[in-house]
């Protein structure tokens, strides 16, 4: 099957990001994808303080069900409004179901009921060992190389996590069901991402995302109807929070972080959200009074280490090679 980055429709005004999509393993991480990054990882970690507040007001499957049916309108309108139709070619319905799946329905109910009992810093530091599990994956069914920069990365940023998660491990290990949970949506995301990069899908972002969404929200948004029972009312926090979900994780990172996948290689993408769950624990300082201390500063030091070594040394690597002749 030929890979995402063998061959992409250009994105609307973005001559370079087609250009990007041959990055291979090896290759010098683009510009475009870096910004991309910074931009994913502060919104990212930013909505977890904010999720937290929502979940506390709403059932999990409504808070995901309307997430998914609110966000695919906005990215669809994110899509129309670039010119671009909705239509998605029949052969791309199999892969786009099976990423669905993982990336969507898997990920959003057990990331929101581990959300709903863990703290929220360190629900997010557990969902974002998904770079561990797409470095496997994408070994295993891809066929990515595991390279020295991705092992000491990924190394380094998993250690950054274990030091962020210690001080608390006593209350992560009292909601077991929660870590399970957490774990299993890292799992899924992880493999969903791989899924999603081996398909040339020829499609614009917002349209993948928009079919993903809300195929993947069918599971759902049933289990919305056949088990919560929500009367609609919130304190006004929690709309300000939930208004916040919704434009900036579920329909601008989620455009973000389908382009990072078809500009860079699976493992890698993974790799350069490993910062996210820092800033996630960093905002549920000032936004839910979480603690903060050494470890959240020594953590933010390995985890950036981490970034360097698989998005930054790989460019100044290649950029000392001359070309071959």
């Amino acid at each position: 099957m030929r890979t995402m980055g063998s061959r992409s429709a250009p994105e609307v005004g973005s001559k370079a990001a087609v250009a990007a999509t041959r990055t291979r393993d090896g290759d010098g991480i683009p510009s475009t994808a870096l910004l991309l990054v910074v931009v994913l990882t502060v919104v990212w970690g930013v909505s977890f303080p904010a999720m937290k507040v929502v979940l506390t007001e709403m059932p999990v499957f409504t808070f995901r069900s309307l997430c998914l049916l609110v966000g695919a309108a906005g990215v669809a309108a994110v899509a129309l409004a670039s010119g671009n139709r909705l239509a998605l070619p029949r052969r791309l319905w199999r892969p786009l179901v099976a990423c669905a799946v993982f990336n969507i329905s898997i990920w959003h109910v057990a990331s929101g009921y581990g959300l709903q009992v863990l703290p929220g810093g360190r629900a997010a530091i557990l969902a974002y060992t998904m770079p561990f599990w797409a470095v496997i994956f994408g070994a295993l069914v891809a066929g990515e190389r595991i390279t020295g920069f991705k092992v000491v990365g990924l190394s380094l940023g998993l250690a950054g996590l274990a030091l962020l998660i210690g001080p608390d491990f006593a209350a992560v290990a009292a909601a077991p069901l929660g870590v399970v949970a957490i774990l299993a949506a890292a799992a899924s995301w992880g493999l969903g991402t791989v899924l999603l990069k081996r398909v040339a899908w020829e499609t614009p972002v917002p349209v993948i995302v928009m079919w993903q969404f809300l195929v993947g929200s069918l599971p759902i948004v049933a289990g919305a109807l056949l088990v919560d029972d929500w009367d609609g009312r919130m304190n006004a926090v929690a709309w300000l929070s939930f208004g916040f979900v919704l434009i900036g994780p579920m329909i601008l990172c989620h455009i973000l972080w389908f382009s990072i996948v078809r500009l860079l290689p699976a493992s890698v993408a993974a790799i350069s959200t490993l910062a996210i769950p820092a800033v996630g624990v960093m905002s549920s300082a000032v936004w839910l009074g979480e603690r903060v201390g050494w470890a959240e500063a020594g953590a933010l030091a390995l985890v950036c280490s981490g970034l360097f070594v698989v998005l930054v040394l790989p460019a100044m690597r290649s950029s000392r090679i001359p070309p071959a002749a």
